[in-house]
């Protein structure tokens, strides 16, 4: 009665076994980066460096690195290391390179050091801020690809920034005063002035939706201590009744 079911399981240990052949033994490799920037200002330069470490164990014997950036005047340099002596080293200048590696060159260690500057904008967006590819390094073995790293990084001018960071700081003077119609039709005008490369009159539109937005959190200040100074006389006058109330009965029991 149990051979059916063993025979079952054979047979799906050995599909399984098929799949892994055909596949291939499944990329482990261990990556790590320096030097990529969060944002940086066109014309920038940009230094990266990514390590490889054991870039054979639980990996094909000869597989391709593959590079790309949109930094621009590249200069990739890829050095093969073991056990810290270098082996070999490729210096490529376009934004993309094919590198191939054999576990035969005896290396232990890939070193890919990236330099180059931050492109220009093509077109300036609010949200999302501007970005570009920093890195995209790949693993190719045949057809199969896995992806190692991909790095982005916001760009700006020296005024696309300043309009952004006015119209960030009307977005907190706004949120700070819970929310104002004309101040938040005003950031909206300066966001569409910004993506259409006014950055002057982006800054002019931020800076009045700021101000606006900070009167109208003054003035529900003003109202609020209003009404408590309100309340407070009303409190008082309630209490200052209620002693008269009491001294004029104490009069009337007195004569009684």
């Amino acid at each position: 009665m149990s051979s059916i079911p063993c025979s079952r399981a054979t047979i799906a240990l050995l599909f399984v076994a098929v799949l892994v052949a055909a596949v291939g033994p499944a990329s482990a490799l261990s990556l790590s980066s320096e030097g990529v920037p969060e944002s940086s200002q066109v014309g920038e330069e940009v230094q990266v460096t990514y390590n490889i470490d054991d870039p054979f164990t639980d990996a094909p014997n000869e597989w391709t690195l593959q590079g790309e950036t949109e930094l621009e005047d590249v200069r990739w340099t890829v050095t093969v290391l073991r056990a810290g002596t270098q082996v070999s080293q490729e210096t490529y200048t376009e934004q993309s390179f094919n590198h191939s590696l054999d576990v035969d060159d005896n290396g232990d260690e890939v070193v890919v050091n990236l330099d180059g500057t931050t492109p220009a904008i093509e077109n300036y967006t609010y949200s999302p801020e501007e970005s570009y590819r920093v890195t995209s390094l790949d693993q190719r073995t045949g057809g199969n690809v896995e992806k190692l790293a991909n790095d982005s990084a916001h760009h700006y001018t020296g005024d696309s920034q300043e309009a952004r960071n006015a119209i960030e700081d009307a977005e907190a003077a706004i949120d700070e005063a819970g929310g104002h119609s004309d101040a938040e039709d005003l950031r909206d005008s300066a966001v569409s002035a910004y993506e259409a490369e006014n950055f002057g009159n982006a800054v002019d539109l931020a800076n009045k939706a700021e101000q606006q937005a900070e009167n109208a959190k003054q003035s529900q200040q003003t109202l609020t201590m209003a009404l408590m100074g309100g309340g407070v006389l009303l409190v008082l006058a309630l209490i200052g009744g209620g002693i008269y109330y009491w001294k004029s009965q104490q009069e009337t029991v007195s004569r009684l």
